[in-house]
């Protein structure tokens, strides 16, 4: 009979608990599927709204849990992390701060660009006529925002940088509250926030997006969940192909479902929004991420990136990839 000094069986103990965890973290990782998302996630919202994910999930035995994040920075962070299994879409400049953050993410999917889902905002009586009338300005917006770099590339064409303005880096509901009170003299931000503001406070749009930035958003999940679980990304995607087709097919449906969700807004001003975004989703492909080249460039040379990156050097999952 072997006696065991009392170290090696506790030894043995907190190896038998480790593996248990282990067992416990392989099985909810099969069984649970753990989404962040934002209020600007429509069409994610959508399925969530509409239970169609959940339903076909469960036939695997999957249960889906949803996360919901202020912005697109920290809902990357907790993906990268494994907090999150699956971020819903996040604008085109977001996934390039998390990749120069040495994040492991893999993008698999993308909406096709909505430039003028984007706007610099004055208020109707503004003297701001021009890009060029900025300069010396208070301007509201959120960094790392996909707002940021139309901002960014607003200037340039104006011949400015951001050294000739005043930025007032604000949270899209501070960045209304500073534009409704007249703290700022231009807030740059996105749908449905400029849909809101033309309709509700008379804003005036001094700039849209169009030929400054193309305004893509991107689906993300963590790598070792794309890995592990292609054909779940394979279901989420056509899904969300589906749920893009449904909003533009029912316009006033839809903006039924998200008003309420966000902020009580009224079916018109849900529908201005929509109209403003193509929700045509597509595959990614190292072609397609040529504005996020452009948009980590800039953001270099503004000083707000650490490390030059080159974007397409990420991970990428195909639709129909299977294990």
């Amino acid at each position: 009979m072997f006696a065991f000094s009392r170290a090696p069986r506790r030894l043995i103990y907190i190896a038998a608990a480790l593996l248990a965890l282990l067992m416990h973290i392989s099985a909810r990782a099969d069984t649970e599927l753990r989404i962040g998302y934002q209020k600007s996630s429509t069409l994610m919202t959508l399925l969530k709204l509409q239970g169609t994910l959940e339903k076909d999930l469960s036939r695997q035995g999957v249960k889906v849990s949803w996360y919901e994040f202020s912005s697109g920075l920290p809902l990357l962070e907790s993906l990268n992390i494994g907090n999150v299994d699956v971020s819903a879409d996040v604008a085109d400049t977001v996934p390039v701060f998390a990749q120069a953050a040495g994040a492991n993410l893999t993008y698999f999917a993308r909406e096709e660009p909505s430039p003028d889902a984007q706007a610099i905002l004055v208020p109707q009586a503004s003297p701001l006529k021009t890009l060029a009338d900025l300069k010396g300005k208070r301007i509201a917006v959120t960094k790392a925002a996909g707002s940021h770099y139309l901002l960014i590339a607003a200037l340039a064409k104006a011949h400015l940088t951001f050294k000739d303005i005043t930025p007032a880096y604000l949270t899209p509901a501070d960045g209304r509250a500073a534009f409704e009170t007249g703290k700022v003299d231009a807030w740059v931000t996105w749908e449905p926030f400029v849909a809101s503001a033309q309709r509700q406070q008379n804003a005036r749009v001094l700039s849209e997006g169009q030929g400054l930035a193309s305004y893509q958003r991107y689906y993300l999940a963590s790598t070792a969940y794309a890995q592990s679980h292609p054909e779940i990304l394979d279901l989420i995607y056509r899904q969300l192909e589906n749920a893009g087709t449904w909003i533009k097919d029912h316009p006033a449906d839809a903006a039924k479902l998200l008003g309420p969700l966000w902020g009580n807004l009224d079916v018109a001003t849900v529908e201005q929004a929509n109209a403003h975004r193509t929700y045509l989703v597509k595959p990614v492909t190292p072609d397609s991420l040529g504005e996020q080249q452009h948009i980590a460039d800039a953001f270099f040379d503004a000083g707000l990136l650490p490390t030059r990156i080159d974007a397409q050097a990420v991970s990428i999952w195909t639709p129909g990839t299977r294990k």
